[in-house]
C-alpha cells in the first residue's frame, strides 16, 4: 500500500508550546480524559483525573520540552518531555484520534530526547495508552496503582531503550 498524501488542512504539524496555547492544551487534556479514557476508567476516576490547577499547568508546560500538534488551525495534541527522559504527558483531542497525532508527537519527543543526549524514555501509561506505547516500542516495566484526588488508578510504568541519533 502506498502512502496517501494528506491535504494541507489534515497534516499534523508539531511546534514548541507557547504560553498562549494553555487553553488549547487544557482542552485537549480534558477531551482525552473525558472522552477517550472513559472506556477504561469509571466516572469517579474520570472526574478525579480531569481536575486541574490552571496556574500549576501553566508553570509545568514551561519546565521541560512541551510540544503541541496542530491540524490546520486546530490544536490536536500535546506532549511534555522532562529533561530526565520522562514523558510526563502525551494527550490527543478525542476528535483527532487515530490520525497520526500521537505518532507525530512521539517522533518529535524522541528526536528532542536524542538531541539532549538521552537514549531512554520512560512514561507512566494509562490503561488506554498502553497499546499505543507498546506499538511504539515501549515495554512494561511494572503495573502500579496510584492515587489521584482520592481515586485509585491502574497504570503501567513503561520504558523505551536504544534511542538512536
Amino acid at each position: 500500500m502506498e502512502p496517501v498524501e494528506l491535504p494541507l488542512s489534515e497534516r499534523v504539524e508539531v511546534r514548541p508550546y507557547r504560553p498562549e496555547d494553555l487553553d488549547a492544551v487544557i482542552g485537549i487534556f480534558e477531551s482525552a480524559v473525558r472522552d477517550t479514557a472513559s472506556i477504561d476508567y469509571d466516572p469517579a476516576q474520570i472526574e478525579a483525573w480531569a481536575r486541574i490547577d490552571r496556574a500549576r499547568w501553566a508553570a509545568r508546560r514551561l519546565r521541560g520540552y512541551c510540544r503541541v500538534a496542530w491540524i490546520g488551525p486546530k490544536a490536536a495534541g500535546f506532549a511534555d518531555l522532562e529533561p530526565c527522559g520522562r514523558l510526563d504527558m502525551l494527550y490527543v483531542q478525542s476528535a483527532h484520534g487515530r490520525r497520526g497525532v500521537a505518532r507525530a508527537l512521539l517522533r518529535t519527543v524522541e528526536s528532542t530526547a536524542v538531541g539532549i543526549g538521552l537514549r531512554t524514555l520512560r512514561t507512566e501509561a494509562s490503561l488506554t495508552a498502553r497499546p499505543f506505547f507498546e506499538a511504539a516500542g515501549f515495554r512494561v516495566v511494572e503495573e502500579e496503582t496510584v492515587m489521584r484526588n482520592g481515586q485509585a488508578f491502574r497504570r503501567h510504568r513503561m520504558q523505551k531503550d536504544g534511542l538512536a541519533p
